[in-house]
């Protein structure tokens, strides 16, 4: 389990620095323009961003506490919320962690836990790129990883609701372009 584990942190890793950098890129002028995600401007998107990385980083104590939603997260909060995540699951904790999903059908291990948590944080960051116009491709071995992860977590209970539908690729679509249009987003 450990080293399930341990390969889950590694890529949590590697989300939080491909999403980082996108964070970079944001500015209060930019808090208003859309975003990939329906509905949403650039200021909700990092508010759900901030209460992710809260609820991902009191994951790793095994319970998650429900917030109310609160105000647009300035980048830094953010970025210390996303290294305190990575070292709440870095370091040792009492055993392994089990959360259930907010409908109760998917029960989400550590591995599982940390991997969604990755998956999060990297569309996320994408989508954050793209709202502020420092558009870029998602890392493919990152994607890659990301894939199974999705389509372990993503059922057809939340298209439409949390996900809109998925979207065709071609067969030679990059690991980038699949991860994206599984999760209902146009990678072009």
């Amino acid at each position: 389990m450990r080293a399930t584990l341990d390969g889950s942190v590694e890529l949590l890793d590697r989300a939080l620095s491909y999403t980082l950098l996108r964070l970079a890129g944001v500015r209060d002028d930019l808090l208003d323009r859309p975003t990939p995600c329906a509905g949403w401007s650039l200021a909700d998107l990092l508010a759900h961003l901030d209460d992710a990385l809260d609820a991902f980083t009191e994951a790793a104590g095994g319970r998650v506490e429900v917030h109310a939603p609160g105000a647009v997260g300035h980048v830094a909060a953010i970025e210390e919320k996303a290294c305190a995540l990575l070292g709440a699951w870095s370091g040792p904790r009492p055993g392994d962690v089990v959360i259930s999903d907010r409908d109760g059908g998917l029960d989400l291990g550590s591995p599982l836990l940390v991997a969604t948590a990755a998956l999060e944080v990297t569309v996320h960051g994408w989508d954050v790129g793209q709202s502020t116009g420092a558009a870029t491709a998602l890392p493919d071995e990152l994607a890659r990883a990301l894939l199974p992860v999705a389509r372990a977590v993503v059922g057809p209970g939340d298209r439409g609701v949390r996900f809109a539908p998925a979207r065709a690729v071609d067969a030679d679509a990059s690991y980038g372009v699949r991860l994206l249009a599984f999760l209902g987003r146009s990678p072009a």
